[in-house]
């Protein structure tokens, strides 16, 4: 299976509700790497690496909202080249 790294940026109320945490959740479950950290703009910015079919599984769960309390009004994303590997799915501060 061919390895992938996509980033991310979603938007709406996907800080302060979470949103972070819950990525990492399951993220690690897909078995991805990677991090998800807050911007500047009131986004979150996700990087996710691993078996491209388990980056999709994660993109669609960030497209269809995330954790309960979020409100994600879009997602964008698009391939990346990561500097580095990965050892495992971070929070980033």
């Amino acid at each position: 299976m061919a390895k992938v790294c996509t980033i991310a940026w979603v938007h709406g109320t996907v800080q302060g509700v979470g949103f972070r945490y819950s990525t990492q959740r399951e993220a690690t479950d897909l078995g991805l790497t990677g991090y998800a950290r807050n911007m500047d703009d009131g986004s979150v910015e996700v990087v996710a690496c691993g078996e491209a079919e388990q980056v999709d599984k994660l993109l669609a769960w960030l497209k269809a909202g995330g954790p309960r309390i979020a409100r994600v009004e879009k997602v964008l994303s698009e391939p990346h080249q990561p500097e580095r590997e990965y050892v495992n799915f971070g929070i980033r501060y």
